[in-house]
């Protein structure tokens, strides 16, 4: 079994009430609810600064596009096409 910890966070009027009708609605606790969402919160956020950080190493290894490089990328990739 799991260790849990108890935090407190301040809602306004109306975030509580949408909780408790969602919590209402899924058969729930509001507890439930929120230790999913934080979970979820911290899970996307540790995978963004994750993606952040590829790209910082990405840098530092002097694996990148120039802006010249990039725009010379796409115009070959994407040649303009004539307005005939």
């Amino acid at each position: 079994m799991s260790k849990t910890a108890v935090i407190t966070a301040r809602l306004d009027a109306e975030t509580l009430a949408a909780l408790d009708a969602l919590a209402l609605t899924r058969e729930r606790s509001r507890a439930w609810l929120v230790a999913k969402a934080i979970k979820r919160f911290v899970e996307q956020e540790t995978a963004f600064d994750a993606f952040i950080q590829e790209g910082d190493d990405a840098i530092d290894r002097g694996d990148y596009l120039t802006q010249e490089q990039m725009e010379a990328w796409i115009a070959q990739r994407y040649p303009a096409k004539d307005a005939a």
